[in-house]
């Protein structure tokens, strides 16, 4: 490594998340010329599962910012360029090459031989390989020398194979289609998942690259043709929808969610049953609770307690506290309650767990909860808060739902639906009454849960929430 390279020193974007691939850049906090110490936090970014602040592992002074806001970039990608050393001197590392362009010294070649010469090892996302340092003093001919070359003048790359005497070209050069172009388009390992993420047939592109290669830029432009041409109306009133629509694209958790939910609706078989229950007694023992002093500044409601209701049934029916393992071909029963609660967020739903919640006292859990709704709503929940969930509840009564068929959140066995809780005339003790009464909806996958386990658990949150004193009798 030489002086420079350990002086300009690079953080790559993390995996802040379990396996995550990607995260979006939502801000930086720093700009150059910036001075910057070991864990202060340059930048906040949006994963598949939450936005996270990124503190940067060294001291220094920000020298170049890689990316924009709102730029997606891979883990692993450089995202910060840092001087360690600003009093040595104004020498600088060679900027990498923006996203998708060529580097302008590198020999032209067919993208399969520079796959075979390590180029494509030495790419992450979008920076400039290490190496290519050592390689910058070799400046290729002019394309003019380059195609009348013969056998003995190229003889002096030792690299180069000698060619045959028919092609008028070397070896390595691109197979031509008749337009001229290369027949495989020429484009970086990053720009052809950009052009497939967006639907783009890279033949289609026309190239602003060095050499013919194929930018991003070139990547958006053909996409915005594309757009533009499905948005202009065909043989339609110039009043049509213009300025009427609005396109937001799916990514971050909104787009982890949507994959999650379309996998989990069409792996897992869902079953879903109802009931619909009285639970008078429930909402005036919340009333008694919120003056409790034991429970001074917690959050008391009605979820609290169907909360702990779902507790008390997982204690009575432990089996439906389970997951269904593909790759194994095996049930796991898991001896621990990690209460998901499904909550809505201006970037999407996301359902962040209470760890251990079936060991929690209902003081405990009314902290947990209210902490766990107000992290959510506040946009600071971690990957760590929303993984190893096993069961979950999601409150669609706050909408004033009645009742839902919910989808399973990936990883477990059931969720509960709680609906919203409204006067209504009830046959109480022999006689029509008011009372406060809601449904209750239990989605489980039957590949694991039977009808006899799942009607099991709903009857006896039911119970619990009609008759709340079975909260002491049954715990």
């Amino acid at each position: 490594m030489t002086a420079v390279e350990q002086r300009f020193r690079e953080f790559k974007m993390p995996d802040v998340g379990e396996g995550l691939t990607e995260a979006e850049i939502l801000k930086w906090f720093v700009a150059p010329g910036d001075t910057v110490t070991d864990g202060q936090v340059v930048c906040e970014v949006e994963t598949a599962k939450a936005a996270v602040e990124l503190p940067i592992p060294f001291d220094g002074v920000v020298h170049e910012l890689r990316f924009d806001e709102g730029t997606t970039v891979d883990v692993g990608t450089p995202i910060i360029s840092v001087d360690t050393d600003p009093g040595a001197g104004e020498a600088a590392p060679q900027a990498a090459p923006a996203a998708g362009e060529a580097v302008a010294e590198a020999p032209a070649a067919a993208p399969e031989s520079e796959e075979k010469e390590g180029r494509q090892a030495n790419l992450v996302g979008y920076g400039a390989a290490p190496a290519s340092t050592k390689r910058r003093p070799r400046k290729p001919l002019p394309s003019a020398q380059r195609s009348a070359l013969t056998p003995s003048a190229a003889a002096p790359a030792p690299q180069a194979p000698a060619p045959a005497p028919a092609p008028a070209r070397p070896e390595a050069a691109p197979e031509l289609n008749g337009s001229g172009r290369p027949a495989r388009p020429l484009a970086k390992p990053p720009v052809r998942k950009l052009a497939k993420d967006l639907g783009i047939d890279l033949e289609t592109v026309t190239p602003s690259g060095a050499d013919g290669i194929i930018t991003r830029e070139d990547v958006h432009a053909a996409a915005e043709a594309v757009q533009a041409a499905r948005e202009t109306p065909v043989a339609a009133p110039a009043t049509a929808a213009q300025g009427r629509e609005r396109r937001v694209p799916v990514k971050g958790v909104r787009k982890a969610t949507a994959q999650a939910m379309v996998n989990s609706a069409f792996t897992a078989p869902h079953v879903t049953e109802f009931v619909t229950v009285d639970v008078t007694r429930t909402m005036k023992l919340v009333s008694e609770l919120k003056q409790d002093p034991e429970l001074a500044g917690l959050r008391v409601n009605p979820l609290l307690l169907v909360a702990k209701a779902l507790l008390v049934a997982i204690r009575r029916n432990p089996d439906i506290n389970a997951t269904w393992d593909e790759g194994n071909q095996e049930i796991v029963y898991k001896d621990y309650v990690n209460l998901g609660i499904a909550a809505a967020t201006p970037r999407g739903l996301i359902v962040p767990n209470i760890k251990d919640a079936d060991a929690k006292t209902l003081p405990e859990l009314a902290s947990a909860l209210g902490e766990l709704v107000g992290t959510a709503r506040e946009g600071r929940t971690s990957p760590a808060e929303m993984s190893g969930g096993t069961i979950t509840i999601t409150n669609v009564g706050v909408f004033g739902i009645d009742a839902g068929t919910p989808i399973i959140n990936p990883g477990e066995s059931a969720i509960l639906a709680f609906g919203a809780v409204k006067l209504q005339p009830w046959v109480h003790k022999g006689e029509v009454k008011p009372r406060q009464v809601t449904t209750l909806a239990l989605s489980f996958d039957h590949r694991l849960v039977d009808g006899e386990l799942g009607s099991k658990v709903l009857a006896d949150v039911a119970a619990v929430l009609e008759r709340p004193k079975r909260l002491i009798t049954w715990a």
